[in-house]
C-alpha cells in the first residue's frame, strides 16, 4: 500500500469528499478506500474508529443516490484502519443528492483521480443501465416542474398528482424519467413551424418556434397553425359556401402524430412547413421496424413512446393507436390531390394538400372541359383500350399508364366518366373504372 491507484484511494481521516470517491468507484469498475492512511501510503490510524465508522455508513446511505449500500462492504483493521470495499454498481450513475444527476454530482475514476463525469458519459451509463427505451429512462435534468401537464389534466378531467406519477411513468424510485421531461415544463424539445411565400419552401414569410412542455407545444402550434390555414368562399346563385383551406381536424392528427410519435432521442425539433399548396410536418424518427407506410395508412400501429401515447390517450386527445392516419385521409377522401406519406432512415413526413388551391384547378380544369366538344383524346383511347383488354383499372394504373399525375388522372376519369366513356365504381383507395 504505497501508491493510490485506479482501485485505490487512501484518506487520511473522513473528509466530506469521501462520497465523490464512494461514487467514482460505484460508476467505475469498483475500487477500495481506506480511511487512516495518508496519500503517501503512510499509516496515520483513526482517533474515534466507532465515531468515524458511524458517520462513513450513515453518509454513504444519505448522501449517495441511488442506494449504493449494497455494492459497499466495510472492513476494520488493527482498530486504525477502516476499509472500504465498493463494487461497481448496477444502476449507474450514482451521484450526490445534494448536486443531482448533473456533472458535478456524478463522478468517474479517471487514473488515480475521481473526477467529474461529462454529460455524454452520464447520458451512456443511463442507457446502459436503463436500455434504449427514452422515456423509460432517467431524466438528467430533475428539477421539473408541471405547470402546462397539470392544466391540460384538469381541462379534460383526469387527476393529476404526485400519487399518480409512477402508475403514469412519470417517476421510477423517486427519480423522473424522460416521459416527465417531455411532460414538464423544462421539456427541452422545440417545435418549428415556417411559413413560406413558394412552393420549394425556400423564401421566408414568417416563422415561430414553441417549447415548453408537449401539451403547450401542442396548443400554441394548433393556434398558430390556424391562423395559417384561410377561408375561401365560392358563390352559386343566392348560395355561398366557405371552405377551409385545410381540415382542422386533419392539421390535428398531424401534429398529434409528430408530438407522440417521434424519437425524443435525437435532439432535433419537430419541423412543419407552409406554403400556398401544402403543410408539411416532419418529424424525426423512421417507422419501427416491419412496419411500411401501407401498414400506416390502414390503421396499424406500434407507438414509439408507449406511455406518452397513453398519457395522451387518457386525456382524449387521441381515440386509439393508429386511427389518426386513417382519419387524415378520409378527410380528403374527395379531393383531387391525396394526402402522402415520405419515411426515410430517421425521419417521418406527411403532407397535407391545401384543398382550396387545388380543388380551384379542379374546378377550372372542369368548366374548360364541360365547355369543349365530345371527342376522343388520344389519351381517352388509351385508357379505352386499355379497359377493353382488362376489363378495370384504378387510379394508379391510369396515371402509370398515361405516365400523368394525381389531379390530371382525377379530372380525365371525370370527364370520360361526364361523357358517358366509362363507370367509376366504390370510392376512396377501392375506387376502380370499367368501360360504361
Amino acid at each position: 500500500m504505497q501508491y493510490e491507484s485506479e482501485r485505490i484511494e487512501y484518506k487520511s481521516q473522513m473528509i466530506e469528499d469521501l462520497y465523490r470517491e464512494v461514487i467514482a468507484f460505484a460508476n467505475s469498475d469498483g475500487g477500495v478506500i481506506y480511511i487512516g492512511i495518508d496519500n503517501q501510503g503512510n499509516l496515520t490510524g483513526i482517533d474515534n474508529v466507532d465515531e468515524t465508522y458511524t458517520r462513513i455508513t450513515n453518509g454513504i446511505r444519505d448522501a449517495i443516490a441511488p442506494d449504493v449500500t449494497m455494492f459497499v462492504r466495510y472492513v476494520l483493521q488493527d482498530n486504525k484502519v477502516i476499509q472500504i470495499e465498493v463494487g461497481e454498481g448496477s444502476y449507474k450513475p450514482y451521484y450526490l443528492k445534494s448536486k443531482g444527476m448533473k456533472p458535478t454530482g456524478v463522478y468517474v475514476r479517471q487514473g488515480a483521480s475521481s473526477v467529474q463525469a461529462s454529460p455524454d458519459q452520464i447520458r451512456r451509463m443511463i442507457k446502459e443501465s436503463d436500455g434504449d427505451n427514452y422515456e423509460d429512462s432517467r431524466s438528467l435534468e430533475q428539477d421539473l416542474t408541471f405547470s402546462a401537464a397539470e392544466t391540460a389534466f384538469e381541462r379534460y378531467g383526469v387527476e393529476f398528482s404526485v400519487e399518480k406519477y409512477r402508475a403514469l411513468g412519470i417517476t421510477q424510485n423517486d427519480i423522473y424519467t424522460n416521459l416527465a421531461l417531455l411532460l414538464s415544463d423544462q421539456c427541452l424539445h422545440t417545435t418549428k413551424i415556417a411559413v413560406f411565400n413558394d412552393e420549394s419552401c425556400t423564401e421566408f414569410r414568417d416563422s415561430k418556434e414553441f417549447g415548453g412542455s408537449v401539451f403547450k407545444q401542442f396548443e400554441d402550434s394548433v393556434n398558430y397553425l390556424a391562423l395559417c390555414n384561410k377561408t375561401a368562399s365560392t358563390i352559386k346563385g343566392v348560395i355561398r359556401t366557405d371552405k377551409k383551406d385545410y381540415p382542422e381536424e386533419a392539421i390535428r392528427e398531424a401534429l398529434l402524430n409528430a408530438l407522440v410519435h417521434r424519437d425524443y432521442g435525437f435532439s432535433g425539433s419537430i419541423i412543419i412547413n407552409v406554403n400556398d399548396s401544402k403543410m408539411e410536418f416532419i418529424s424525426l424518427g423512421g417507422l419501427l421496424p416491419g412496419l411500411s407506410t401501407e401498414d400506416i395508412r390502414i390503421g396499424v400501429s406500434q407507438p414509439r413512446n408507449k406511455k406518452l401515447a397513453e398519457v395522451f390517450h387518457r386525456l382524449r386527445l387521441i381515440e386509439s393507436y393508429g386511427t389518426g392516419i386513417r382519419r387524415i385521409f378520409k378527410l380528403y377522401e374527395n379531393c383531387p390531390v391525396q394526402p402522402s406519406i415520405e419515411v426515410t432512415a430517421n425521419a417521418f413526413k406527411i403532407v397535407l394538400p391545401n384543398m382550396n388551391a387545388n380543388g380551384a384547378v379542379a374546378e377550372s380544369a372542369l368548366e374548360t372541359a364541360e365547355k369543349a366538344p365530345v371527342t376522343i383524346t388520344p389519351q381517352m383511347k388509351t385508357v379505352m383500350d386499355y379497359l377493353a383488354e382488362y376489363g378495370e383499372m384504378t387510379d394508379e394504373d391510369l396515371q402509370e399508364l398515361l405516365n400523368i399525375k394525381k389531379t390530371r388522372a382525377y379530372l380525365l376519369a371525370r370527364q370520360m366518366h361526364e361523357n358517358g366513356l366509362i363507370e367509376i365504381i366504390g370510392r376512396g383507395v377501392n375506387k376502380k373504372y370499367k368501360l360504361k
